[in-house]
């Protein structure tokens, strides 16, 4: 009883929509305007995170990181001031955290630095090519397989040999017939023999993940910086000992640092976890900016709903009559226009999410990063529908079946 009455209040709201196609277009325009710019920027926002999150889970397991700067920042220029007059982490500093940090497995240290053009006998490459100094830990340390030849050695740091190896993007981008080992590359003034290659870990927004070089640090020191501060990468023996390791690494650094124990830590622990957390609270206010507008538009379309429903009561009172006498009751009235306001909602809301998918996957493609769709999101627009049509239908349905079946019969 209760499936057929449903079935056909459905028909009956079809039935009217289709009945008044340009004022039901002109009506659900505000909803399909509120819910596409919802689900355009959910969409977009879903495949942003999804690479986002797989290139800020780079350290391998149970690694963490110590830096001097925060590894996302979100504050004004007034707030780096606290940043800048933290001392630089340096390379005694690694070298004190392996000999005292007991719970690390493997403690080592890179300082990452800007683009450069790099060339060889075949090539050169535009000036985007990053460059790293590393010591043997951090390949495993950032999860980093070499496809052929060696890692960087022990030996290579003692020796500050002129070494490197090559990201496999670059590797391709420099000897685009193969056989880079043993060949000799030129950067920033500096000859150095490739000795590896990494495996390809594939795109990135706006760019590739191989397009570096890494080189010993203790060159890179000696040859471009020995002010810069230091990345230190701290990997513990199993997820066990993982905070642990944190808590005991994080007191040897104020010791080391001298903190006063009422200070806060004057460098920063980062893990995969940390970061992830960080992004999706910069993420999630940007969501509830995008959400509060759209609310308004839904708002105003909710109130163009109500008017049109009480225009269309006010038209079909004489049908509302019939019904009645022929013996339809308050309540199939009342189920009546609820469900045409729904169904204006719904279409409106339907045609909103299939834009805003298309379009949030058109802004992901422009970014360079596989297409999303958020799932979660497309339900709770289609219920968001549904409550602007329950919550302004309401009224008009109750006006309608409050009409006296005698006036309504009589009514011109």
């Amino acid at each position: 009883m209760i499936i057929t009455e449903i079935k056909e209040s459905c028909a009956m709201a079809i039935g009217a929509v289709a009945a008044h196609k340009l004022r039901s277009a002109l009506t659900l325009l505000g909803v399909l305007v509120g819910v596409f710019s919802i689900i355009l920027v959910m969409t977009a926002m879903r495949a942003l995170q999804n690479v986002m999150e797989s290139e800020l889970t780079q350290l391998g397991a149970n690694t963490f990181q110590v830096q001097k700067w925060p590894a996302i920042y979100t504050g004004g220029p007034e707030g780096l001031a606290k940043y800048i007059r933290r001392e630089n982490i340096t390379y005694d500093t690694m070298a004190a955290l392996r000999r005292e940090a007991t719970l690390a497995k493997a403690v080592g240290a890179e300082l990452w630095q800007g683009g450069s053009e790099v060339s060889s006998k075949y090539e050169k490459t535009n000036p985007d090519v990053s460059m790293v100094m590393v010591s043997p830990e951090i390949f495993a340390a950032r999860n980093w397989t070499i496809e052929q030849g060696r890692a960087i050695m022990r030996s290579d740091l003692e020796g500050a040999r002129n070494v490197c190896v090559l990201g496999n993007e670059l590797s391709k981008k420099l000897f685009p017939h193969g056989g880079s080992l043993g060949e000799y590359i030129r950067y920033r003034g500096a000859k150095f023999n490739v000795i590896g290659i990494l495996e390809s870990k594939g795109g990135t927004i706006g760019g590739q993940q191989g397009n570096f070089l890494a080189i010993p640090i203790t060159t890179g020191m000696n040859r471009y910086t020995r002010r810069a501060s230091l990345n230190i990468l701290i990997q513990a023996y199993n997820q066990e000992l993982f905070e642990d390791t944190i808590e005991q690494t994080r007191g040897i650094l104020r010791k080391l640092r001298k903190v006063e124990p009422t200070e806060e830590d004057d460098f920063e622990i980062v893990t995969n976890d940390s970061l992830i957390k960080q992004f999706k609270s910069i993420t999630f206010a940007v969501r509830i900016g995008v959400t509060a507008v759209s609310s308004i538009a839904l708002l105003a379309a909710g109130i163009g709903i109500m008017n049109i429903m009480l225009v269309s009561v006010t038209e079909r009172t004489r049908e509302i009559g019939i019904r009645r006498a022929v013996g339809a009751k308050k309540r199939n009235i009342l189920v009546q226009f609820v469900t045409e306001a729904i169904a204006i909602c719904q279409i409106g809301g339907v045609l909103g999410i299939v834009l805003g998918i298309i379009g949030g996957n058109i802004a992901a493609k422009v970014l360079n990063v596989p297409a999303a769709i958020p799932f979660d999101w497309v339900l709770i627009g289609l219920l968001i529908c549904c409550a602007v049509g329950v919550v302004f239908g309401t009224y008009p349905a109750y006006k309608a079946s409050n009409i006296d079946p005698i006036d309504a019969l009589r009514y011109e």
